[in-house]
């Protein structure tokens, strides 16, 4: 109970100190939410998204899941996707993975731990699908870490797919996705080159992704 009361006591302290700065911030932040950004990453909890980028309660719509897969079947994923594209207009969509994944280092070790072997299916998916590739990576973290910004790629062509980016598109809605990687070593982000506007660009951005990934 200790370590709820000292979560408790943070949250108090936070708040007053963002009451003290801006007095109206939480008045403001109460009557509406109008964020530019969805950032869909991993539920790590050493990558928490908006503090990754200098960014206040109010900025950045979030959704997270292990490895950060976005799979046409998860309902919870769609969702939030359709909420922030067709009711908040978000302009940009950010995939987010990170190195040193346990999921994606679990997918790939083939682990067997329960019921998320199921969800990392769709990992080792990506796996095989670029087994060539990562064959000539000798190290084994870096094939974990290459592994990890290929899942990242196939994430953002999984979100392009979407009939709601898809719609958004078609409508004239401007949107754009992008994939980036998080480094657990020195806390900075990369940007992948694989960001997306528009249908018909989708495989041909996707495929030079591919082709720098390794």
């Amino acid at each position: 109970m200790k370590d709820l009361k000292r979560l408790l006591d943070q949250n108090k302290a936070w708040a007053e100190n963002i009451n003290a700065s801006d007095p109206d911030f939480f008045p403001n932040l109460a009557k509406q939410q109008s964020p530019r950004f969805l950032w869909i990453g991993c539920s790590d909890s050493r990558v928490p998204a908006t503090q990754l980028v200098g960014m206040v309660p109010g900025e950045m719509f979030v959704h997270r899941n292990v490895a950060n897969v976005v799979d046409h079947t998860d309902f919870n994923c769609l969702s939030v996707m359709q909420y922030a594209v067709d009711v908040l207009k978000v302009d940009h969509i950010i995939v987010c993975g990170h190195h040193s994944c346990g999921g994606v280092k679990a997918a790939m070790d083939n682990l067997q731990l329960g019921l998320i072997d199921n969800w990392l299916r769709h990992v080792q998916d990506v796996l095989h699908e670029h087994e060539e590739l990562l064959a000539k990576v000798s190290d084994e973290n870096e094939r974990l870490n290459r592994l990890c910004e290929l899942n990242v790629i196939e994430q953002v062509l999984n979100v392009g797919r979407t009939t709601i980016v898809q719609s958004a598109w078609q409508r004239g809605q401007e949107l754009v996705v992008h994939g980036w990687i998080y480094g657990l070593e020195n806390g900075l982000l990369r940007d992948l080159n694989v960001s997306i506007d528009n249908a018909e660009g989708l495989s041909d951005v996707y495929r030079g992704a591919i082709s720098n990934a390794i």
